[in-house]
């Protein structure tokens, strides 16, 4: 098979930060002179001087904010961005996202005037019952770490309304689960146990059986994990966490392989969480917004922050009369938007689809595993777990850093001169060395995985025919490779415009 390697070069526009740009009186808009806007702003906050503001035309900004776009590094190619899965996202749901009866609503409206968001958010729910066995979610949390906190919020107020607030202060995790696990039961007061993981390629047993107690709060884990490996022992994990008295929360992170051939409640889990962003076809948009769907059983549903949407007899309303709640995770009821967008992707799926796209995620991976195994200088992580991985790898550069001394970050800097998206690496801390997690999921084609082992590939015998290339790469991009030493100087690099005013002796208006 002949590789189908891209011919790219990026743009480079000798664009200076648009502050700098332009010339007094330019305007993009006339706006009728209105002393004092009508006293509709009070005198005490109006500005002594006026804000200081580049002045350009239309044209000027259009242009400007072209040649950034066109400047852009990642995420306008094929992007195989494992454990945060890239999905396409229809233009349709962005153009509803802008209409007036969804982007200029407020969640305090009265609730009548909030039937069709109300409405898909409550569907949404119904469709991720359906999905985990849960019996209510709610999409408050802003992101996956925010539906861990959730948890933990929730496993407080469960605690407290047990009289064991206090005893028990303990929550086991893996050192393999996502780190938002451990980081948010620790700033929710609880004590962390983490386990390690064994030649299986997760925690025995037996090491879970030694941490547990009547101290355990709650268990927070992922299945499968970001090397791909599923814990066929799960369920006994469930049964040994609920026999001391805990609660299980099923990190559902990893959920595109699984999705419609397992659920968490039938495996015992009391609650789950779905990033929208990695299963349902809502965007991530540069780490936000996200929504973080966060469901539980019916025992644990009078605790979850409100308000919750219900159905009654006149519609759908805000429930905030819930006495046990946990309190606010953010406001209100989340990223409206992003739950529609993953309502419509979800909707337009089925069940059939969804069944269908776990198949191809698990097919993807496993079809790269077997190209990928066959390139040098790569290596699997737990190469001794012939099993099949589900919808993701965590592959290793090990053997290519010691043998050519280019490191994973010089061959991910060198394929984006390629027009391939700078791949991901892992979550901290690196349990495989030098390593790298290709997720393909269900939406990539087999010639879109194909260019992107190609380029790999390429780049790898680069590395071993003359590793100074990868290493001083990226080479055709707009910008090439950064010092990193000084960017957190402030004489040297400066996050506003202000502050770089003063470090130049400029000055500025407040």
């Amino acid at each position: 098979m002949s590789r189908q390697i891209p011919r790219y070069h990026a743009a480079r526009w000798d664009e200076p930060v648009i502050t700098a740009m332009g010339q007094s009186g330019r305007r993009g808009l006339m706006f009728d002179d209105a002393p004092e806007a009508d006293g509709l702003v009070p005198a005490a906050l109006r500005r002594a001087k006026p804000p200081e503001l580049p002045e350009l035309s239309e044209p000027e900004v259009f242009r400007h904010y072209l040649h950034l776009a066109q400047m852009t590094l990642g995420m306008q190619g094929v992007s195989l961005f494992g454990t945060c899965t890239m999905k396409y996202n229809a233009p349709v749901s962005e153009a509803i996202a802008w209409r007036p009866d969804m982007a200029e609503t407020h969640p305090a409206q009265p609730d009548e005037t909030l039937q069709g968001s109300l409405g898909f958010i409550h569907r949404l729910d119904q469709m991720l019952r359906a999905l985990s066995g849960m019996d209510q979610f709610v999409f408050q949390p802003g992101g996956g770490a925010d539906a861990a906190y959730t948890h933990c919020a929730v496993t407080r107020a469960w605690l407290k309304a047990r009289g064991e607030l206090g005893k028990r202060d303990e929550i086991i995790t893996s050192i393999q689960a996502h780190p938002c696990n451990p980081a948010t039961a620790a700033a929710a007061g609880f004590k962390v146990i983490t386990l390690t993981l064994e030649k299986n390629g997760y925690p025995s047993l037996e090491q879970l059986k030694s941490v547990v107690s009547d101290r355990t709060a709650a268990l927070m884990i992922g299945n499968p994990d970001d090397m791909g490996i599923y814990n066929p022992d799960i369920k006994e994990w469930v049964r040994i966490v609920h026999e001391a008295g805990g609660l299980c929360f099923y990190d559902h992170a990893n959920f595109n392989g699984v999705m419609s051939r397992l659920k968490a409640r039938e495996l015992g889990f009391d609650a789950c969480m779905y990033m929208l962003h990695k299963t349902f076809g809502a965007p991530k948009g540069g780490n936000g917004p996200s929504v973080g769907a966060y469901g539980c059983s019916a025992e644990l549903a009078p605790f979850l922050p409100a308000p919750v949407v219900v159905q009654g007899a006149d519609g759908y309303r805000l429930d905030y009369d819930r006495p046990q709640s946990c309190g606010k995770i953010r406001e209100y009821f989340g990223n409206a938007q992003q739950v529609m967008k993953a309502y419509a992707w979800t909707a337009a799926m089925g069940a059939e689809g969804i069944a269908e796209a776990a198949d191809l995620s698990v097919l993807a991976n496993n079809y790269m595993d077997a190209r990928l195994a066959r390139i040098r200088g790569l290596a699997r992580s737990h190469p001794e777990i012939t099993v099949p991985r589900m919808e993701m790898t965590r592959w290793s550069m090990e053997p290519l850093r010691q043998e050519t001394g280019v490191s994973v970050l010089d061959v991910q800097r060198r394929m984006t001169d390629f027009g391939i998206d700078a791949f991901w690496l892992s979550h901290e801390p690196w349990l495989v060395p030098e390593p790298f997690t290709p997720e393909a999921g269900e939406m990539w084609s087999r010639e879109d995985i194909d260019r992107w082992i190609d380029v790999l590939e390429t780049v790898v015998e680069e590395a071993y025919a003359d590793p100074q290339t990868v290493i001083s790469s990226p080479h055709r991009q707009a910008i090439h490779k950064l010092d990193g030493a000084h960017l957190n100087d402030p004489a040297r690099f400066a996050t506003t415009m202000r502050r770089q005013r003063k470090a130049s002796g400029a000055g500025g208006r407040d």
